[in-house]
């Protein structure tokens, strides 16, 4: 780029920043900025629009359209050329801007005599604050250099925005992280908590957006730079496994790659700081990630970003020891989090809120075994929240009130209030022996997978561990662990339990659920792909390994294993002689054997329930796995919030196709249970228990309101409901049973 051009955009930015420095109102700054702007680009007009709310664009200030249309002309995210670069995030440079795919005339502002058009969102790491545009009389496309010079403003633009500095009586923007914001996201897991703010990355501010002296600014990134690459090489150097170290080498190759380093050079040349050339580096690379739909470039852009955040945090000295102390209450922020990550923080967390996550995501689990409440896809939330700021989470709903006012605080704990009512309730009757109002006894067994759940068995009134997840001990290591290990935690699982049943879940990953140290396989249906007993089957040592480990724990006491995504009898007949060789082994080598060994299955696919008589005559016992029963029976991907809330549990094609499992285990003699989210929804258990489901497995804190409901409640009276219902051509049997029992009392 020639030096003169390199020159004005220095001149630019360096007028920019004197006049941020001077005492002036927020539009006044605007004002100017719109002035500086056009002159320095020579264009007869320059105008900001900034988002007033999701949807809407507000002319907030200008040079050379008409004064009065300020703060009058809005229009809708993607409306005309200004709403389509809102809404795409991406620039539009044209000669004829009426010519234009979109073009709207707003007559209001005077525009019409102005043909030439380029619009740059205002965006900051990946949030869309507004779009700048410059026009022009003269019929043109403007240059690359001069794309470039508008794209600097508005990154300059977005940076001041966040520190506040177009707040101010008539501003065109309200104070940022001061206002109350309500965000809309996923129920990861229940529950509601209040409390403050604890981000797990700290926001780096940037303050020095403009730079005078190019040269040491390039020397401040070079060094960076360098230190940079020297942590990654120490990262990839202390990975031992060859397919994590294949993952670090692509990363590793970012860090050293030239076109990223020198991008951020010529942002420096053009006057930009060495912090400013990193994050507006960074922030391309988010609007390019939020575009991008291929898994595998999304992850390579996540390596970017992930990089440029280590590169900020050298070079301002921010990192994640900034002074500031974990509040009593803390509700972790972040925009995702791994297990055990989130496990360091244990049950010092009153909740969790994510960005990114997923309702089966490593994170999701480890909340559950902790009872911490859980909200995903909380968008923007690292962006807007500050440490210590009040929040109030509802993991019921997925919704959190960040910063809320009074009244919404008042009603908050209102519920809140009641929810602690109803936990003492169901504290009286924790050691009451759960028969219903007919006699008909039903077991509630709570689900696990760390040893911190364990003193919910009795604190719960479980009469047992329905499901132990295994797979938490492997997803949190950053390497396979060792078959004495795992003897040794699962024998103090057994210790634990007081001599009541647990349910081992053999090794159940694949999915959503990835080993650290597992190369990821990229498919593309992962839900329906190479997982759980399928992994175990194919590879089988690692199953292997683990069964021995279960007997050696078992130490002379009874052992329950079930085996995890089973589809045919050929696949559970497998998974059974590996438990027979298992066995064997431990004989020859004079092993202690459990006293009593049940070996039973996941009903999750619903081609099992239609196996051949003689798997449900083999199989010790069933467990049907509701969560993943349910979104292949209803075809519904329940990571997917478009249609898995269509699909209802007490759908009567659902009920009945239950039924015939009941009916089948019935005929066969075979010990029946149903285990996941649905067994902890009382409404949902009760009419899976009048049904015939009589064992029903958990969340622990789920097994006193279960309870509650069960103890007053006629099965015989419910499942007539049900059958009515049906009988009714009803599509879902909920709405008689909720009539039924509003009728009851």
């Amino acid at each position: 780029m020639p030096d003169r051009t390199e020159t004005e955009s220095r001149k630019l930015l360096g007028r920019l920043r004197d006049t941020m420095a001077e005492e002036a109102a927020g539009q006044e700054r605007l004002d100017k900025i719109t002035h500086l702007t056009a002159d320095s680009m020579g264009t007869e007009v320059c105008s900001i629009y900034l988002f007033r709310d999701e949807d809407t664009l507000e002319l907030c200030a200008t040079e050379g359209l008409k004064a009065e249309a300020v703060h009058h002309t809005r229009m809708r995210l993607g409306e005309g050329l200004v709403g389509r670069v809102a809404r795409s995030g991406k620039m539009i440079n044209t000669a004829d801007a009426p010519a234009e795919r979109g073009f709207r005339y707003m007559p209001e502002t005077g525009e019409e005599i102005y043909s030439s058009f380029l619009g740059v969102p205002i965006q900051r790491l990946g949030e869309k604050l507004g779009v700048l545009v410059v026009q022009s009389k003269q019929q043109r496309a403007f240059t690359d250099d001069e794309v470039y010079a508008l794209e600097v403003v508005a990154m300059v633009l977005a940076e001041m925005a966040e520190l506040g500095a177009f707040v101010g009586e008539g501003a065109a923007l309200k104070a940022r992280h001061t206002q109350a914001v309500m965000f809309r996201g996923t129920m990861g897991q229940e529950g509601a908590a209040e409390g403050h703010v604890w981000l797990h990355e700290p926001r780096v501010v940037v303050t020095n957006l403009v730079a005078d002296d190019p040269e040491r600014e390039m020397e401040r990134l070079h060094e960076a730079v360098d230190q940079l690459r020297v942590s990654v090489d120490q990262i990839v150097a202390s990975a031992q496994d060859p397919e994590q170290v294949q993952v670090l080498e692509a990363y590793r190759m970012f860090a050293n790659s030239k076109g990223w380093l020198r991008r951020m050079e010529q942002d420096i040349e053009r006057g930009l700081s060495a912090e400013s050339a990193v994050e507006k580096e960074q922030s391309n690379a988010r609007a390019r990630m939020s575009q991008v739909t291929d898994a595998y470039l999304r992850e390579r852009l996540q390596d970017l970003d992930d990089l440029s955040n280590r590169l900020l945090r050298l070079l301002t000295g921010q990192g994640k020891e900034t002074g500031a102390e974990l509040p009593p209450d803390p509700v972790l922020v972040a925009r995702n989090i791994g297990p055990g990550e989130l496990l360091e923080y244990g049950r010092s967390l009153r909740g969790v809120i994510l960005e990114e996550g997923s309702v089966g995501s490593h994170a999701a689990i480890v909340a559950r075994a902790l009872a911490i409440p859980l909200v995903i896809h909380a968008g923007r939330i690292t962006t807007e929240a500050l440490n210590g700021d009040h929040v109030l989470l509802d993991g019921d709903q997925g919704v959190v009130h960040l910063r809320p006012d009074d009244s919404v605080v008042t009603a908050f704990r209102d519920k809140m209030a009641m929810q602690a009512q109803a936990l003492e309730r169901y504290a009286s009757i924790r050691d009451t022996e759960c028969v219903t109002a007919c006699g008909a006894r039903v077991n509630l067994h709570m689900n696990a997978g760390l040893m911190a759940d364990l003193p919910s068995l009795d604190n719960s009134g479980a009469e047992g561990v329905g499901l132990f997840r295994t797979e938490l001990q492997f997803l949190i290591r950053n390497q396979m662990p060792k078959r004495n290990e795992l003897a040794a935690l699962y024998a103090r699982v057994l210790d634990a339990s007081g001599g009541k049943r647990v349910v081992f879940r053999t090794l159940d990953i694949g999915s959503d659920k990835v080993l650290p140290y597992m190369k990821p396989n990229d498919e593309p249906n992962p839900a329906l792909g190479w997982r759980a007993i399928r992994v175990g089957l194919d590879k089988p040592g690692v199953l292997r390994m683990q069964l021995q480990a279960l007997l050696r724990a078992a130490k002379g006491r009874p052992l329950s294993i079930m085996f995890p995504f089973v589809a045919q009898l050929d696949e559970f007949r497998a998974a059974r002689a590996e438990m027979d060789k298992a066995i064997a082994r431990e004989t020859r080598l004079g092993h202690q054997l459990p006293e009593r060994i049940e070996v039973g299955t996941m009903l999750e696919t619903p081609s099992l329930a239609y196996a051949p008589d003689g798997f449900f005559r083999e199989v010790d016992f069933i467990s049907i796995g509701g969560n993943d029963l349910k979104q292949f029976f209803f075809a519904a991907d329940r990571e997917n919030e478009r249609v898995r809330r269509r699909y209802d549990t007490l759908n009567t094609s659902f009920l009945t196709f239950l039924e015939r499992v009941v009916m089948r285990c019935e005929e066969a003699g075979t010990p029946l249970s149903f285990c996941g989210e649905d067994a902890g929804r009382p409404i949902e258990a009760l009419c899976l228990a009048a049904i015939g489901l009589r064992s029903l497995s958990m969340r622990a804190p789920s097994i006193g309101p279960v309870k509650h409901l069960m103890l007053r409640s006629n099965l015989d009276e419910v499942r007539e409901v049900i059958l009515e219902a049906r009988a009714q051509d009803a599509q879902s049997v909920r709405p008689a049973v909720m009539e039924y029992l509003r009728g009851a009392g």
